[in-house]
């Protein structure tokens, strides 16, 4: 067959059936109307549609970062407050970096140029490259111009006294939330309320124009602490001081006021820089005065005494004889180191005599035990907010033998963290009764709390606790020139294993002045290694040179002579454990 040009076809010179012409031109005709339809009702009468594809494309509402409060003493010295950073951001899809670039971008932001390309190789829509930089380097990175690369205002947290006060203004994290500390428990005034704004941006994620502000950002609020900064920096350098002359594992130092209950400082060792976590591990980040708990030893024996003299067991100056200086309760003996012989209930406290602690307990039931160690805030954390707080140890009174409830008389066989023995002893230092304690700074003080003791009792065992600091007592070393002052002493093996090991916890409870106490302070030293590791020796002096330096910085007027101490060449008397 001769090939035919297709111009040549026969077919092209067929015409189309009429009734085909017709259809065809119905239907384009119909089409046309159609499309002239759609768009006079897209445009004309329903117009949100094209405006809300348009919108979807350009349009963003974004979020207002809201500034957190700031956190301050109770004499509004700053201790924590937001600085502006910037974070590094990229779509990947647009950051096409040359090696050059990537390089570049990687020495500015002090990172593996390796780890860089891996995050704008991600098939993510949005990758943070690196955040919470100094405004000026995001300025730099700014400079370079690079695609798809951006950066976006945010906050970081600052704080001012570093590692002085870690652990009772604990951090924020990357998104400036609270992790730890106060910065946890007041995280939801701290925090305020992010705002927002609608924007048109371009399709590199630049913003072109403001369209308007959806919400206001609500700024957090300020936080006034009862902290007070010259104390918690007393109390933390002579902690450290003990630390480093003992050789000791950690410890911790709480100061409270005794007529409000306010924390005016506590501190922890180890600790580390908020500004600086890095290298952060667990044993720096424990706020040991709330998370740890003891056996209180000696420290406890106030109270033992205190309910036998609201119970009327015995009076002041009732005799108790404490020879041979050893008791045997079924199969257990509890000693006291020296034989004391008779002694009154006031020189067992002073003496700190186990024999005779034990038999005062003895005296009693258990079940008044048990509920004079809850009333006083045992066994169940104080729920201030913090992370980690526990509530120490004290079993049912049904399940007490004998010897355990002897035991518990000088603070074995029960345990309890720093900041509840700190509370406790307000039973002493006011009339009986107990007050809340505040984190926050109290404008209205409370005047009275939960009663406990009687204030003759009160008076009775703050003039017991008196007399253990003079000579003849455990702590002659926690006298102060110009003050009168009142404590106890506590000296406890520590347990491990299910069993007591040769290691020790020191500690010292006590307040000032006597005549009219204003503050407590509480020490803890965990396993002093130097020698020494009673509480007189180990733990009374940082108490003194904490009380001592408060005092005069709050500018209580002394209530005793300036005169030289009351300290004797005689070795003091050493606690029972």
């Amino acid at each position: 067959m001769k090939s035919i040009k297709f111009s040549k076809s026969p077919l092209l010179s067929e015409r189309l059936p009429l009734w085909r012409q017709r259809l065809v031109l119905v239907v384009l005709l119909g089409a046309f109307v159609t499309l002239i339809g759609r768009s006079l009702y897209l445009q004309g009468f329903n117009n949100e549609f094209l405006g809300d594809k348009g919108r979807a494309r350009f349009e963003r509402v974004i979020d207002i970062s809201a500034t957190r409060g700031r956190i301050t003493d109770r004499h509004g010295d700053v201790l924590a407050v937001s600085t502006p950073v910037r974070s590094i951001w990229a779509i990947p899809e647009d950051a096409q970096l040359a090696p050059a670039q990537a390089r570049s971008l990687a020495a500015l932001l002090e990172m593996d140029v390796g780890e860089v390309n891996r995050k704008l190789a991600s098939d993510r829509e949005f990758v943070y490259v690196k955040r919470q930089l100094p405004p000026e380097l995001a300025d730099r990175v700014t400079a370079l111009k690079l695609p798809g690369i951006h950066q976006k205002d945010e906050y970081r947290r600052y704080y001012p006294a570093g590692e002085v006060m870690a652990h009772m203004l604990g951090f924020t994290g990357v998104e400036d939330a609270g992790q730890e500390g106060i910065e946890l428990a007041f995280n939801g005034q701290l925090s305020g309320k992010a705002g927002s704004r609608r924007v048109i941006k371009d399709r590199r994620g630049n913003v072109v124009e403001d369209v308007e502000s959806i919400h206001a950002p609500l700024e957090g609020k300020d936080i006034v602490l009862a902290l007070d900064s010259k104390v918690q920096y007393l109390a933390y350098s002579h902690l450290k001081q003990a630390l480093e002359e003992n050789r000791a594992k950690a410890g911790g130092v709480v100061v409270l006021d005794a007529r409000s209950g306010e924390i005016l400082a506590l501190a922890n060792l180890p600790t580390y820089n908020p500004n600086n976590r890095v290298k952060l591990v667990g044993a720096q980040l424990r706020n040991r005065a709330l998370t740890d708990s003891f056996e209180p030893g000696s420290t406890m024996k106030p109270f033992t005494a205190a309910l036998a003299l609201e119970k009327g067991k015995v009076r002041f100056d009732t005799p108790i004889q404490t020879a041979p200086g050893k008791m045997t309760i079924g199969t257990a003996t509890i000693h006291d180191a020296h034989m004391h012989g008779v002694l009154s209930v006031a020189q067992v406290i002073q003496k700190s005599s186990n024999v005779g602690a034990a038999k005062l307990a003895l005296s009693m039931t258990p079940q008044d035990m048990w509920a004079m160690f809850d009333s006083l805030g045992f066994g169940a954390p104080l729920k201030l907010g913090f992370p980690g707080e526990v509530g120490g140890r004290l079993r049912p009174a049904k399940s007490w033998k004998p010897i355990e409830q002897a035991t518990m008389a000088y603070g074995h066989g029960i345990s309890v963290t720093l900041i509840q023995l700190a509370r406790a002893y307000q039973a002493f230092a006011r009339d009986g009764d107990l007050v809340p304690i505040s984190l926050a700074r109290l404008d209205t003080p409370p005047i009275t709390g939960k009663q406990v003791f009687s204030a003759q009792t009160a008076r009775e065992v703050r003039a017991m606790l008196e007399m253990a600091v003079l000579p003849g007592g455990t702590a002659p070393k926690a006298q102060i020139a110009g003050y009168r002052v009142a404590g106890k002493t506590g000296t406890a093996h520590k347990i491990e294993g299910g069993a007591y090991a040769n290691k020790y916890v020191a500690s010292f409870v006590g307040f000032a002045p006597a005549s009219d106490p204003r503050l407590i302070v509480a020490v803890m030293i965990d396993e002093p290694s130097n020698g020494k590791y009673y509480g007189g020796d180990v733990a009374a002096p940082v108490f003194a040179q904490v009380m001592a330096g408060s005092l005069r910085t709050l500018g209580v007027a002394p209530d005793a002579p300036l005169k030289p101490l009351l300290v004797t060449s005689v070795e003091p008397i050493r606690e029972e454990m």
